[in-house]
This record gives structure tokens, sequence and C-alpha cells, in this order.
């Protein structure tokens, strides 16, 4: 008979409050080992205290938290040697060489040194740093610096690894390495990842399951896909050559909600880019005798998700 693995992360009725202000309000969260889960929101919204609380640095008012099957307010101890966490700022210090972090690291989880220097090597080389194991940290670039900073943390060999904006101020050529490197974790280690980050598409890319925060409380959660498809608006858009072309096909498609832009030569159709949904606006434009020039799709992406349900703009 299959069996169902337990998930990594699992809440009930999180709350926290400081002062007379609530943060989070009965914040339920379900993430399935081995996947990436991506929790956004605007600022304010309680991304930071939610990881706060996970990674057993801050005490919910109220609510159970298990990570990795232990209870974090009975043994919180157990949580933590199953975690690793990475925050928005690289945690490495300058003044050591790469390598020297790395060793520093291995101490700290109490490793022997034969078995830390094997470990610290074999992340190094993986990271694409080994070339730099003897350079201070200070004369690295930014993403080298992030990329030292997520093997530091998984030296202790994590099971859940939380990502709190990972790839802040990165250029987007390190931003897609640090995204690779990510999807190795996960498919090749079977690491799970709690994944907070400002950049949309950084989600779009990564994360088997969205969870949007607003307010302290979950307002929308689910895959990218399924998201989007809650956002109105996705169309076919023809574009013509000339008005009387566009004025043809207006016609034919007179029994949909079109939009027609006569200044750009335009004609927008309600569609959600599905083959079928492809298929029927050309053979209506076949039948019509109209020629279109250029046919796109547009479908809504998670900007659109972001602002229609918070209606607040994403910081960058």
């Amino acid at each position: 008979m299959a069996t169902t693995s337990a998930p990594a992360i699992a809440t009930r009725g999180l709350t926290k409050s400081y002062a007379d202000r609530t943060v989070l309000t009965g914040l339920d969260l379900t993430v399935a080992e081995g996947s990436v889960f991506a929790l956004l929101g605007p600022n304010g919204a309680g991304k930071t205290t939610t990881v706060q609380i996970l990674t057993t640095l801050v005490a919910p008012d109220a609510g159970q938290i298990r990570i990795c099957g232990h209870d974090a307010a009975r043994d919180p101890g157990a949580v933590r040697r199953a975690i690793g966490v990475t925050g928005q700022f690289a945690a490495v210090d300058p003044l050591l060489t790469t390598e020297e972090n790395m060793w520093l690291m291995a101490d700290l989880h109490h490793l022997d040194r034969q078995e830390g220097r094997s470990r610290s090597s074999a992340l190094l080389s993986r990271f694409d740093l080994a070339e730099a194991g003897r350079a201070q940290v200070a004369t690295l670039s930014g993403g080298m610096r992030r990329k030292l900073d997520l093997a530091m943390t998984l030296v202790g060999r994590p099971r859940v690894l939380f990502l709190d904006e990972p790839t802040t101020g990165l250029d987007p050529r390190s931003r897609r390495t640090m995204w690779e490197i990510i999807r190795q974790l996960v498919a090749e280690d079977g690491v799970t990842v709690f994944l907070t980050t400002q950049y949309l598409e950084e989600a779009d890319q990564l994360a088997d399951r969205i969870a949007l925060l607003d307010g302290g409380r979950i307002i929308a959660e689910g895959t990218a896909d399924q998201l989007k498809r809650r956002i109105p608006g996705g169309h076919i858009r023809l574009r013509f050559t000339h008005g009387a072309q566009l004025d043809t096909a207006a016609r034919a498609f007179s029994s949909l909600q079109v939009r027609c832009d006569r200044d750009a030569l335009t004609l927008d159709i309600p569609g959600d880019g599905s083959i079928p949904a492809l298929r029927a606006v050309l053979d209506l434009l076949d039948a019509s005798d109209a020629r279109a020039e250029q046919l796109t799709v547009h479908t809504p992406d998670l900007d659109d998700v972001f602002l229609t349900l918070t209606h607040k703009e994403p910081a960058r």
C-alpha cells in the first residue's frame, strides 16, 4: 500500500502580535517534503515574522508548528538541527578566506577536522568556488558571496532550507545561477526550500506552490498557473497592417467582447492561450478572409496576481 510522507513544514493557527499590532492571524501552512514553497506579500505583510517563527528565532503567541516531524515548541533543538537559514545579506566574514569561512561553519556544527575539510571542499567545488578558496571574502563579487553563504548553510546538511530573499542585489546572471543551484538542491538532494522573495519572476521560476500573505493572512495559495487563472485579462492579440483588415476581423469576432485599438491596428480577443482557443481564433479569422500580420498570446502573470489580490505594489 502506498504511503504519503509527512509534510516538511506544517503550521496550524499561527498567531503573533507586537504591542497593539497583529502581525499574523491564524496562519495555516503545509509544505511538502522535497519541494519549493514561496511566500509572497507586500512589505509589512508578515513574511519576515513567519520565517523568524518557523526558524525558532521568535515564539508565536499561539498555534502549532511541526518541522520534519519535530514540534517546534517542545523540541526547538531538533528543529534547528534539521534546518538551514540564508538571509537577505550574506552572513560571511569578509576578513577570512573563503575556505576559512567554511571551516568555521564546520566547527560550529561540531564536525571533526577531516570531515569538516572534506565537506567544505566538496561544497566549494559544487558552487564553483574552489579556485577562490584562499581568496579573502572581501575581494569576492556579490554573487560569489551569496553562493558562499548558501554553501556555508549546507555544511550541516539541512533537510529544510529557509531562503529569505536570497538573490537581493544580484545581477540577472548571478540570480539565474542561484536559481539553478536551488533547483539542484531540491532535485538531487531532496532538500525542502521555503522561499521568500520580492522578485515575482523568481517565485514563478522556482516554486512548486506559492502562498500570498497580506495583513497576516494567507489570501491565496496554489501553483503559479492556478493563481494566474484566478485573474481575468488573458487575451489573444491580432495585429493588422491595414484598417480595412482590422474592421473585417472585428466584424467576424463581434459576438465576443473584443477590444479594438484602431491606432495600433490591434484586436484583443478574450482567451486563455490554449491550443483549442488559438485554433478557434484562427479558424474564424480564416473564414472572415481577414489577414493578420501578427498573433501574440497575453496571459496574466504573478505581478497581475499580486497587484489584483493585494492592491499594493510589490517592493523592488
